[in-house]
């Protein structure tokens, strides 16, 4: 009898269910490889966007994702439009993640929405869906984790490790991340504009 990581014995369908697990994940696997190192070192947008579109990310006409994105599970990523992803940046797919239009995220941003319970024997992850709103900046090096939402036209500043829901219009910033300051907006209008092309 085949016994699983645990130890636990398993039945013939269990093999066969983990097998086809496994299988799945061996794909997924190649697919990110792919991503990351075919096309995201490729210093040409349209080339870029049009192959995570084909990975069945959802990205929103005028949206750019700059050179080197990490992406983790494309088909769980929506990107609305006007948004501007900066290099080196995380997108994590293992859960539900939706970027707003108008979205600024900047350089070496990670957007992680799985982790381990560190409290759990089994080490199991914990998954929560991140919600990015509209009109959102995201500083340079910024660390979100699962289950958090930005509100509409926040700011969170460089370096910030943000745990928790952000309100719509404030800035925050720090480890983890707090409330410092408010937008000062009540309407947002603009656009990020055009793309570059060979960034």
């Amino acid at each position: 009898m085949l016994k699983d990581k645990h130890g636990q014995t398993l039945s013939n369908s269990q093999v066969m269910q983990k097998g086809m697990g496994r299988l799945a994940s061996i794909w997924l696997e190649f697919v990110t490889g792919f991503l990351w190192w075919g096309v995201g070192e490729v210093p040409l947008h349209h080339f870029r966007r049009f192959f995570y579109r084909l990975s069945g990310m959802k990205i929103g006409p005028g949206s750019t994702l700059h050179m080197r994105v990490r992406v983790y599970d494309p088909r769980h990523i929506e990107i609305g439009e006007d948004t501007i992803v900066g290099e080196r940046v995380v997108l994590d797919g293992r859960a539900p993640l939706k970027i707003g239009d108008h979205v600024d995220i900047a350089t070496g941003a990670m957007l992680f929405n799985s982790q381990h319970d560190i409290r759990d024997p089994q080490f199991r992850a914990i998954d929560g869906q991140i919600t990015i709103e509209d009109y959102v900046f995201i500083g340079p090096n910024v660390i979100i984790l699962p289950g958090v939402t930005i509100g509409r036209g926040a700011v969170v500043g460089a370096g910030a490790v943000v745990t928790r829901d952000v309100p719509a219009g404030k800035v925050v910033g720090g480890v983890p991340a707090k409330e410092i300051a408010d937008r000062g907006l009540s309407e947002f209008h603009y656009r990020l504009g055009r793309a570059r092309w060979f960034q």
